[in-house]
């Protein structure tokens, strides 16, 4: 559940599937590191787990970009304290939907945040079929016709995360524009751990051990850290409409490990709700 915004053009010394594969693999990171969060956030909950990986990504980050946070000006600390309650919010309620509703509902739930933020900029009538078949793909995921089919606290905390990433995306832009390199980022995770603390410090507190420590440094490895340098690598190789479209895939990715990894079956209902929010998703990133 990671944002990107570069531009880029294909670069003639790569092969032309090299930016693919480099997304495909940051999404596979994404929601195979999903999965794999579920063992840990039953011994230390989801905000336990949320925490520990805000805190370690943030000090892996403060590492690789040594920032001078002493010399940051108010517009800087600004942008970088906005971003960080985003990414918390977002990583909170993502990690808490994961804990009642299955992989794929919560991701499938979670992208219409991204694909709000590409249909908001569009005027003419008929880019309203986005939406409309984003809705219907949802509700084909909760709702079954006679009833609901999931926890609505758990598809609600999904929403959550929806929005959050959508401010995400808007203000990782403003990010990028006032801080160099990685800084920016690595402050906003400051942030995003700060934030984050009074909700997960007391499960860290009852259940931490070595073992699990080293569990959530490796999982903030393969999430968020390892996705944002696939994503920015593969945007240097690939133009952002092609990355949109691809990365429109997420949620089918997440039903696919939700159901190898964690063995959770959905109906074809619900598959097709998910097959209705990625063709909402690449419609709307196509028309841009």
């Amino acid at each position: 559940m990671t944002p990107a915004s570069a531009s880029s053009a294909t670069s003639p010394a790569h092969s032309p599937l090299t930016g693919p594969l480099l997304a495909a693999g940051a999404m596979i990171c994404v929601q195979s590191g999903a999965a794999l969060s579920t063992e840990v956030m039953n011994v230390l909950g989801a905000p336990g787990t949320t925490w520990l990986r805000l805190c370690f990504a943030a000090v892996f980050l403060i590492l690789l970009s040594r920032p001078r946070f002493h010399l940051y000006s108010k517009a800087q600390w600004k942008a970088a304290i906005m971003l960080g309650v985003a990414m918390a919010a977002m990583s909170l309620c993502y990690f808490e939907a994961l804990m009642r509703i299955p992989l794929g509902l919560a991701t499938s739930i979670d992208f219409l945040g991204p694909l709000a933020v590409a249909v908001a900029g569009m005027k003419r009538a008929r880019h309203l079929i986005w939406p409309v078949l984003a809705g219907l793909g949802v509700i084909m995921l909760v709702h079954n016709g006679t009833g609901w089919t999931v926890d609505l606290v758990g598809a609600g905390f999904a929403l959550g995360a929806a929005a959050g990433w959508a401010s995400y995306i808007l203000l990782s832009k403003r990010v990028g524009s006032v801080f160099s390199g990685l800084q920016g980022l690595a402050m906003s995770f400051v942030v995003a751990a700060i934030a984050s603390l009074p909700f997960g410090i007391g499960g860290v507190v009852a259940g931490v051990t070595p073992f699990y420590l080293l569990a959530v440094a490796a999982l903030a490895v393969l999430v968020p850290l390892l996705p944002y340098a696939l994503e920015m690598t593969a945007l240097r190789r690939m133009s952002t409409r092609a990355f949109g479209v691809l990365m429109s895939a997420e949620p089918a990715i997440g039903a696919l490990c939700g159901l190898v990894l964690l063995g959770q079956e959905l109906s074809l209902l619900q598959y097709a709700g998910i097959l209705c929010v990625t063709a909402a998703s690449i419609g709307a990133v196509a028309e841009k």
